[in-house]
C-alpha cells in the first residue's frame, strides 16, 4: 500500500527555489539547523519554519494534546503565506499516536490551505514502501513504553521492530543533549541483527551525523528522522533529493 499518493504539479513559479514549510516543535533545537546543514550550499531549495508548543513526550493526555490537528491547521495556515509548496509537520508524534492521526493532520493542512503536505511519520512510511523495509532496528530517546507504541503503530502499517534502544528521556530539549558518537554503541548492536534498515527516531535527535560511518561500517542502511522528513519534501516539491552521506536510500 503506498501511503501518500500527492502528485505536485511543476513550479507554480520556476524562476524560484522550492520552499518547503516546516512545523517545528517548540523546543527542538536539531532539526532546523540539521537541515541546513544536509542541504549545504544548493541554491534551488528554502526552508520556512513556524514553532507550536512541544515540551514533552509521554503517554498521556497532556503530551497527546500538544499534537492537536488544529494546532497544526494554524500553523501551517502561517506558513502558506509564504507560498511554500509543501508543508511538513517535522515530528514524530504519529509513530505512537498512529498514523491516521497525522494522515487527519495532512488532511486538514491541505484543505485549508491548497498545500501538499505530510509529516515525519509519513514520510516514514513512505520510505518504507519504496525501499521495501519490512524489519528495522530502532533507536529513540523516548522512554520504553513510547517506543513499545511506536513498535505496535509500526506492526500495524507491516512494519516489524526486530530490536530497539532508546535513552529513557521524556524532556524534548534533552533529546538533543545526545551526542552523534553516543548512537554508534547501540546502532551497532541493532545492526548484528540484519534489519532492512536502522531507524533514528525523533528530529530532536542528532542521528543524521552519525548515519554514514554506520552504513559504511555495517552495510544497513540507516533512516534518520530529519534526513527522512526532508527527503519526502523534496519528493513532494519536485525538487531533487538528498546527497548519500544523509542515508543511501534517499539519495
Amino acid at each position: 500500500m503506498v501511503h501518500d499518493s500527492i502528485q505536485v504539479p511543476g513550479p507554480v513559479n520556476p524562476g524560484r527555489p522550492r520552499r518547503i514549510g516546516m512545523i517545528v516543535p517548540s523546543s527542538n533545537t536539531c532539526l532546523e539547523p540539521q537541515s541546513y546543514r544536509i542541504l549545504g550550499d544548493r541554491e534551488d531549495v528554502t526552508m520556512h519554519f513556524t514553532r507550536i508548543p512541544v515540551t514533552r513526550i509521554a503517554l498521556d493526555a497532556g503530551s497527546d494534546q500538544q499534537f492537536d490537528v488544529a494546532g497544526m491547521q494554524a500553523a501551517a495556515e502561517l506558513l502558506a503565506t509564504a507560498d511554500v509548496d509543501v508543508i511538513a509537520w517535522n515530528g514524530t508524534s504519529g509513530s505512537w499516536l498512529g498514523p491516521d492521526h497525522d494522515r487527519a493532520i495532512t488532511a486538514a493542512i491541505t484543505s485549508a490551505t491548497g498545500v501538499p503536505s505530510t509529516t515525519s511519520t509519513l514520510a516514514y512510511l513512505q520510505a518504507f514502501e519504496e525501499f521495501g523495509t519490512r524489519r528495522i532496528g530502532l533507536l529513540t530517546p523516548y522512554t520504553q513504553d513510547v517506543n513499545q507504541a511506536v513498535a505496535a503503530c509500526y506492526a500495524a502499517e507491516g512494519i516489524c521492530v526486530a530490536g530497539e534502544r532508546h535513552w529513557g528521556l521524556s524532556e524534548n530539549e534533552a533529546f538533543a543533549r545526545v551526542r552523534p558518537e553516543d548512537l554508534l554503541p547501540a546502532s551497532r548492536e541493532l545492526a548484528a541483527a540484519r534489519p532492512d534498515a536502522l531507524v533514528y527516531l525523533c528530529t530532536n535527535l542528532y542521528g543524521a551525523p552519525a548515519v554514514e560511518r554506520l552504513e559504511a561500517d555495517t552495510g544497513v542502511p540507516v533512516l534518520d528522522s530529519v534526513a527522512v522528513t526532508l527527503w519526502h519534501c523534496l519528493k513532494l516539491a519536485g525538487a531533487p533529493l538528498l546527497d548519500a552521506r544523509w542515508g543511501k536510500l534517499l539519495s
